[in-house]
């Protein structure tokens, strides 16, 4: 049995953590995996993958049905998208030679809940990273495989080491314009020195997340920074990055915050950016599917400030794990004043390790385990 992954994203984040450490636990299990990934991404053998999976790097969706063996008479090939598998492998008028008979399964790394709702119409099952995501694929009537996956808190990196600033742009190339300011963030990156990161007096919250439009930070802080800005000795740190309007909208909604806010760029060293910050803050929560960012933190000690909604329901104990608040586009962040006001009073800040049964379903062992349960799915249908 082999598992013929696909992931064509071309930039790295959770999702693509996520297919590392689910390539891995297939490996244990005895399934190794051919993952086919975008030409332009450049980080997938820095991830640790098992010896015995196979990367093949892809320009397009297109060149997968040649990539894959014709299968024996009586075989099919189990396919598994990292999201909905392109319409070549999924439409069932597309299936000849190579790709005829396979079992077209996927991940939902996204909620469907406002968003298409035909987009696993055509796969034999889908797998959920979380309740919350599970509760969506039910809801367009799409097969879904009965138990969350989850994820693993994976922290990499030196908790004790220095970071130094970056680039907080992650640019497109088929764009002109990010052609162009791709082209002259080095040369900006040079004239600016090379700040390295250290903590501030006071109390300190960050972001450690990809900078994409799901996280939805600039319509958080449009409401949250003013708020953050009014009560001194309070500062933002954020490591991530993102496309450039993304960026750019973050950057408006913490104006309030002017220096206390600052941008270190995408760090591969999570932990020591988990060491650095006394909470970590999400975004808001009805387009996130999980919040890998989320239990790695709790993992490395870290506590977490969320939005009292899924996923975070299912991710962070209220006082265990971190603190819930109302999500402030109800209440004009009033909830969460409350709650910044209590931290800086000194209420106790939570070791979120201690929640040790809780932490354990996020565990490498645990996850084996959810894998173990779906591959017996998995069989039964190629068989």
């Amino acid at each position: 049995m082999r598992a013929w992954q696909v992931n064509l994203q071309e930039h790295f984040g959770g999702g693509e953590v996520f297919t590392a450490f689910l390539t891995r636990a297939l490996a244990r299990l005895g399934v190794p995996t051919t993952l086919f990934v975008n030409g332009r991404a450049d980080f997938w053998r820095r991830l640790a993958l098992p010896p015995e999976s196979e990367l093949v790097a892809l320009a397009d969706a297109g060149e997968i049905a040649r990539a894959l063996p014709r299968p024996a008479p009586g075989e099919r090939a189990w396919l598994l998208g990292h999201g909905p598998l392109p319409p070549q492998l999924a439409e069932a008028g597309n299936l000849r030679g190579n790709l005829r008979g396979h079992l077209r399964t996927a991940i939902a790394h996204m909620p469907p809940q406002g968003r298409d709702p035909r987009a696993f119409e055509k796969h034999d099952l889908v797998f959920a990273v979380s309740g919350w995501v599970l509760d969506g694929v039910r809801s367009t009537g799409a097969p879904a495989w009965e138990e969350p996956l989850y994820g693993v808190a994976e922290v990499r990196g030196d908790a004790g080491a220095t970071l130094h600033a970056r680039p907080p742009y992650e640019f497109d190339r088929r764009k002109l314009r990010d052609r162009a300011l791709g082209a002259i963030q080095p040369m900006t990156s040079f004239f600016q020195g090379k700040a390295s990161y250290a903590k501030r007096p006071g109390l300190t919250l960050g972001l450690v997340s990809r900078l994409t439009p799901i996280k939805q930070f600039p319509e958080q802080f449009s409401i949250l920074a003013p708020l953050l800005a009014a009560r001194p000795g309070l500062h933002l740190e954020v490591f991530g990055a993102g496309g450039y309007a993304s960026v750019r909208d973050l950057k408006r909604a913490l104006a309030p915050l002017g220096a206390r806010a600052r941008f270190w760029g995408h760090q591969d060293n999570v932990a020591a950016a988990y060491a650095g910050l006394d909470y970590l803050m999400t975004g808001l929560p009805e387009k996130e599917a999980l919040g890998l960012n989320v239990i790695e933190a709790q993992s490395a000690g870290l506590p977490v400030l969320a939005v009292a909604a899924p996923p975070f329901t299912e991710t962070v104990r209220e006082g265990e794990g971190g603190f819930l608040y109302r999500d402030p586009r109800t209440d004009g962040g009033a909830d969460f004043a409350r709650l910044v006001d209590e931290l800086v009073s000194g209420r106790p800040r939570p070791d979120p390790r201690l929640a040790r049964s809780h932490l354990e379903r996020f565990s490498f062992e645990a996850f084996c385990g959810r894998v173990e349960r779906a591959l017996a799915a998995i069989r039964a249908r190629l068989a």
